[in-house]
């Protein structure tokens, strides 16, 4: 299967998720990013934004199986990973797979299950397996969980812990569509009775493996791979490139999110139909890859200043190589 097969297949996938979620093109590209990069995605917005509907038409244009999991504070970890059901009749225990074990999961308001409820996601993510008593459980080849969260509403929520939000790729922030999407959307609405046709061929997982193997061909100039590294070293030693930032930068960025920049802007130069990698397309992806993998200093949250506006001044003291 070609390189060019494999670009139109996604092409098509994009342009159908494009006429289904109307306004969010940033959105869809990330979702897709995520999938060529073999990641996970945390999506931040109001309620009524098409996060729901984002992932439920990717799963609609993949012939992968789907499952949407609502996380609530009376959740258990077995609700998620599954658990060994006991069997009278011969005194055994059976393994019953829980939802976790489906290509495309959907964790909706994440934020609202407690600690041992999130971290029941932890090995599933980072490991693609999950241990139940003595025996460890290999999930599908294919596996991405994308997971939302309400900025708006935080009581009776929990923040997810800094080891959770490292095991996602990306993490996006989800805005309020402009006046010509809206009115796009309300004609949607009205033509419900006659929805966007799925596509007519489904992407195979096969087609996402290879897909995935032509995006790590992708080109990446050594200087381009200097930049990457010298962006997460100021994301540590900030006070090697501002006393600014050094002010308010507590933590900077895990190896994680190097692998994360170098996997997201090869994906994101070749859904842009290149074979190689640009410092642009890394700038591109800079902000939805390291805003949650940043701690901010207490001086810098009492001036109002937030992770995006961060990574704007990281961007402009490294130079690029």
């Amino acid at each position: 299967m070609s390189s060019s097969h494999c670009f139109t297949q996604f092409s098509q996938l994009k342009n159908y998720l494009s006429s289904t979620i109307i306004g969010q093109e940033h959105l869809v590209n990330r979702l897709l990013i995520t999938l060529l990069a073999d990641g996970h995605l945390l999506v931040e917005g109001a309620p009524g934004l098409a996060k729901t509907r984002a992932v439920k038409a990717l799963s609609d244009g993949l012939d992968a199986d789907f499952h949407r999991i609502q996380f609530t504070p009376d959740l258990l970890p077995a609700d998620v990973t599954g658990t060994d059901i006991y069997l009278p009749e011969d005194g055994s225990f059976r393994f019953q797979p829980g939802p976790i074990f489906h290509n495309l999961i959907l964790a909706d308001e994440i934020n609202r299950a407690p600690a041992k409820v999130q971290s029941s996601l932890l090995e599933a993510m980072a490991e693609r397996q999950v241990s139940v008593g003595q025996k460890t459980y290999p999930l599908p080849e294919v596996f991405m969980v994308m997971a939302t969260q309400n900025p708006i509403e935080q009581e009776g929520t929990y923040p997810l812990p800094e080891a959770q939000l490292d095991r996602f790729i990306m993490h996006v922030r989800v805005g309020y569509p402009d006046v010509a999407a809206e009115r796009a959307i309300l004609k949607l609405a009205e033509a419900m009775q006659t929805p966007v046709e799925r596509p007519q061929s489904p992407l195979t997982q096969e087609e996402i493996l290879q897909a995935r193997q032509a995006v790590l061909t992708v080109h990446m100039e050594p200087s381009v791979e200097e930049y990457i590294v010298q962006l997460i070293n100021a994301s540590r030693h900030p006070e090697r490139y501002s006393d600014q930032l050094s002010g308010w930068l507590d933590y900077g960025a895990s190896p994680r999110g190097t692998i994360a920049l170098d996997r997201c802007a090869r994906a994101y130069a070749w859904l842009d139909g290149r074979d190689y990698v640009t410092p642009d397309d890394v700038q591109s992806i800079a902000h939805d890859v390291l805003r949650h993998r940043l701690l901010l200093t207490f001086e810098a949250e009492a001036e109002g200043k937030d992770a995006d506006q961060i990574i704007n001044q990281l961007l402009d003291v490294v130079p690029i190589a």
